[in-house]
């Protein structure tokens, strides 16, 4: 079985025997198992042009759905059986989450056409005899996407959440704010939006490059886009991690509304939504009336990502430049008020505020490593992006720690060292490279170690100017990826790749048909490539830090 990601057991009948569906197999959806159902014959239905009416009393139907949390599932609430006979196919789920799952082993079984939109003519399904049992090493299973750099129009996302759950990913970190555009509509601030979701051109390649696309950019999620995003990913048993960055990161709320930002030492007011890739010095003012500003911001956003689907907010912290709040008298007249360690005092004060602020309202504040300097509250958590420094100091400290190291999952670099990879950035990171991703560095204590929720890969999309390269950027090193996070492994070095390379020729197929603009595994096709726009590789193997 070509299964991805590999379910910790498989078993195989020895005869080869399959059993084949009928024109219409009836489906038996037992207690808790209804949203499961009707996913089945929305998406499954139209693959296979099967309708799944329910079976009568009495009667065995070939699909069946089931939910049993009392089963000792050594895999937790997560896990899933599939066992597959003579009269069809029954799945078991510790949760509906393990038997949306346990769906997505199915369907693998069922072969790439059961992704089609329509069933192909003459096409007959069947599935082999075997046994399944499986669940997750990690409850992280993650890929942040930015959309601020280059927005993603609606469907993109609902397409993507699709593509995640597909892979028995479950976390989606949507990079809502930054200096080139703010894309969530905040009703008590309608200019962020308004203005700070535009821009009027976009550097073309890397900060370096000369080059400029000239078109004006931009677009915004409305609060019932929003809502619709996480319903979406709800049913798919996928989280939806809001990131509103503060208090670097933040020109495009800036120019939107001039007061946010230092106006004793720059004139904000003459600020746009910046155009360019990089950090900017333009960075939140450290007075209360910023704070009250967000925290507006943030008791909308609160609404829109409930509590039991979105539990954590993410407040970005990261690449937060000092030079305006030095020059600032207001700045430093709160650095005495505080009582903090100057500038690196005063962003830790500001993080440490919508700490306390989140947590008063039962949520959990998760940010970039930067958060740790100045110490976090209990429940605060860390997305440890330079590296795995950040995470095993934070786990070390009892805070619970996201792996995704730029050197290992960042997957904006670029995926070879040829000359045709298009807009190259950072090291390369094959697709082997992922797969030989560790999410637990040796390093740490078994206690600090427990406080490791789990991965996920970056997607920054500077670089990434619409659907088509944000694919080829992704896939297929989020499926490795996913493998990493899902199934339990052997020491990186031990990892069989030639066997996961072997899978991956199957699961080609099925990227093809969700319609998938993969890298392939000879390299970019002609239309992928983006020839005399200048990148930023790096050559050598990545630090390990």
């Amino acid at each position: 079985m070509d299964l991805i990601p590999v379910p910790r057991v498989a078993l195989l009948d020895e005869d080869g025997r399959r059993f084949t569906f009928g024109p219409e197999p009836l489906l038996d959806a037992g207690p808790g198992a209804g949203p499961l159902a009707r996913w089945l014959r929305r998406e499954l239905g139209a693959a296979t042009g099967w309708e799944l009416p329910a079976a009568g009393a009495g009667v065995r139907a070939e699909l069946r759905l089931r939910i049993d949390p009392d089963v000792e599932w050594d895999r937790g609430p997560e896990s899933y059986r599939i066992d597959i006979g003579p009269d069809g196919a029954e799945l078991t789920g510790a949760s509906a989450a393990g038997l949306f799952w346990g769906a997505q082993t199915l369907r693998q079984l069922l072969g790439p056409d059961a992704y089609r939109k329509a069933p192909l003519p003459g096409r007959t399904w069947s599935l082999p005899y075997a046994s399944v049992v499986d669940g997750p090493r990690f409850g992280w299973r993650g890929m942040m996407l930015d959309v601020a750099r280059h927005f993603m129009p609606k469907d993109g996302v609902l397409r993507y959440i699709d593509l995640l759950a597909a892979h028995k990913l479950n976390v989606l970190h949507l990079h809502l704010t930054d200096d080139q555009g703010w894309r969530i509509e905040i009703k008590r601030h309608p200019r962020l939006t308004e203005v700070g979701g535009w821009r009027p051109r976009s550097r073309w390649g890397h900060r370096a490059s000369p080059l400029w696309n000239e078109t004006p950019h931009g677009g915004y999620y409305t609060q019932d886009d929003i809502r619709e995003i996480v319903a979406y990913a709800a049913e798919r048993h996928v989280r939806v991690v809001p990131e509103i960055d503060v208090p670097g990161h933040s020109q495009a709320a800036i120019a939107a509304y001039p007061e946010l930002g230092n106006t004793d030492v720059v004139d904000t007011a003459a600020l746009g939504v910046w155009d360019d890739w990089g950090i900017t010095e333009n960075v939140l003012a450290p007075t209360e009336a910023v704070l009250r500003f967000y925290e507006g911001v943030f008791e909308e956003l609160l609404e829109l990502f409930p509590a039991e689907v979105s539990p954590f907010v993410h407040v970005g912290g990261d690449e937060c430049p000092k030079a305006q709040w030095k020059a600032s008298a207001v700045a430093q007249e709160r650095i005495r008020e505080l009582g903090v360690d100057g500038e690196d005092g005063l962003q830790s004060w500001f993080v440490r505020h919508f700490d306390g602020w989140l947590a008063a309202r039962g949520r959990r504040l998760i940010g970039w490593d930067e958060i740790l300097e100045g110490g976090l509250a209990d429940g605060a958590a860390v997305s440890s992006w330079r590296g795995y420094a950040g995470g095993i100091a934070a786990a070390e400290a009892g805070h619970d720690v996201v792996m995704c190291p730029e050197q290992q999952v960042y997957l904006d670099h670029r995926q070879a060292g040829g000359a045709d990879e298009p807009m190259p950035i950072g090291y390369v990171r094959s697709l082997e490279d992922v797969y030989r991703f560790e999410p637990v560095p040796p390093k740490l204590s078994p206690e600090a170690a427990a406080r490791v929720l789990g991965a996920q890969a970056n997607v920054w999309t500077e670089v990434m100017e619409n659907q088509d390269r944000v694919d080829y950027q992704v896939f297929p090193r989020l499926v490795a990826f996913a493998e990493v996070v899902w199934s339990w492994q052997p020491e990186p070095p031990e990892r069989d790749f030639a066997w996961f390379e072997g899978r991956m020729a199957a699961h080609y197929a099925r990227l093809e048909a969700q319609g998938v603009d993969f890298r392939p595994p000879g390299g970019p096709l002609p239309r992928q490539r983006r020839p005399g726009v200048p990148g930023r590789p790096f050559e050598g193997a990545p630090p390990n830090v």
